[in-house]
């Protein structure tokens, strides 16, 4: 009886690694650790509709912990959506203070004109009369 020793190879094709194609089996970072896909369903809900609430740094914690769903396109169909808009909120929201924040700190009165002195907070003391002690 003759064995043949290419057919006892678990991979045929050395050169692709099986595991970087697959489709996760957890839809968290934590795996075998982490919750189930019913509770994530219900994890990746709560942190994306509470991003709007403020706290778009809940959506950057939602694409970090589910960072498996936002890397494979087709796997949790469930998770996905919410962890894909929550990339895009926290992309805009990021865009849009890093702009706020350049428009202020390169453009200051030169861009502003008059209007600077009421915008600005550090003179909010001299306005209201807390620097002079009484």
């Amino acid at each position: 009886m003759e064995h043949n020793i290419d057919n006892l190879n678990p991979n045929p094709n050395p050169l692709r690694n099986p595991l970087s194609s697959s489709v996760p089996v957890w839809p968290s970072i934590d795996g075998p650790l982490g919750l189930t896909e019913e509770d994530s369903v219900s994890y990746a809900r709560n942190f994306y509709n509470f991003g709007f609430a403020l706290l778009p740094l809940l959506w950057a914690v939602n694409c970090f912990y589910f960072w498996p769903v936002l890397r494979h396109p087709h796997s949790f169909s469930r998770i996905r959506p919410y962890v894909v808009r929550s990339a895009i909120g926290f992309t805009v929201f990021t865009t849009l203070l890093c702009s706020w924040a350049l428009t202020f700190s390169l453009g200051g009165q030169r861009l502003f004109g008059p209007v600077w002195d009421q915008l600005v907070m550090y003179n909010l003391a001299d306005r209201l009369g807390l620097t002079t002690w009484s």
